[in-house]
C-alpha cells in the first residue's frame, strides 16, 4: 500500500468507527477462504460487516472514536466485525464462533462501553431490534384482539365474563 491508499482505508476505517453501534474483535488465523466468505455472508444477512485491516491503521482511525478501547485488541491477524444493531454482529460472531474453534473472540465495544469475551456472549443473546419491535407491536395489537373476541362473543360468554370482572372487583 502506498501513502495515499493507506490515507484513505484510514478515513474509511475512521468513519466506520464512528457510525457504527457495536465492534466486535476476533482472530480468524486457520480459516479457509470459503470458511471466511460464509462468515462474511452470515454477516451479511444478519445486517453486519467484517473488514479486515492491518492493525496499525485501524489503531490510527480508531482515534477519537467512542469504540476506542478494542485498540488493545489488535494484535496479530484480527478481523473487525461491525454492525449499527448492538446484537447482530455479536450473534453471528458468536454462532461462527461454536461453529469454527479456530475463529476465536477477543472482545470488542459498544460505544464507549468495553467488552470483554462474555460481554459479547451475553449481547448476542438479547433480542434483535426486529424482534423487540415485533413483541411490542405484538402486545400493542392483543386488547384489540381481545376486544374483538369478546364482541363476536355469544351473549353468555360476555355475561360470565362480566360476572368474573365483577367478582374480582368485589374480592
Amino acid at each position: 500500500m502506498d501513502r495515499a491508499e493507506k490515507k484513505e482505508a484510514v478515513a474509511t476505517l475512521h468513519e466506520v468507527f464512528s457510525k457504527t453501534s457495536v465492534v466486535v474483535v476476533a482472530h480468524y488465523s486457520g480459516l479457509t477462504v470459503a470458511q471466511m466468505q460464509n462468515l462474511r455472508k452470515q454477516m451479511k444477512l444478519a445486517g453486519a460487516r467484517v473488514q479486515v485491516a492491518k492493525n496499525r491503521l485501524a489503531k490510527i482511525a480508531l482515534e477519537g472514536t467512542d469504540v476506542a478501547s478494542v485498540g488493545s485488541l489488535l494484535k496479530g491477524p484480527a478481523l473487525i466485525a461491525y454492525s449499527d444493531d448492538p446484537v447482530a454482529a455479536p450473534k453471528v460472531a458468536v454462532a461462527f464462533a461454536k461453529d469454527y474453534e479456530k475463529f476465536v473472540l477477543l472482545g470488542g465495544a459498544m460505544g464507549k462501553t468495553a467488552l470483554n469475551v462474555d460481554g459479547i456472549k451475553s449481547l448476542a443473546t438479547l433480542p434483535s431490534l426486529d424482534e423487540l419491535r415485533a413483541k411490542l407491536l405484538g402486545l400493542l395489537q392483543a386488547p384489540a384482539t381481545k376486544l374483538a373476541q369478546l364482541s363476536t362473543a355469544p351473549a353468555a360468554k360476555l355475561a360470565r365474563v362480566f360476572g368474573a370482572y365483577a367478582s374480582k372487583d368485589a374480592a
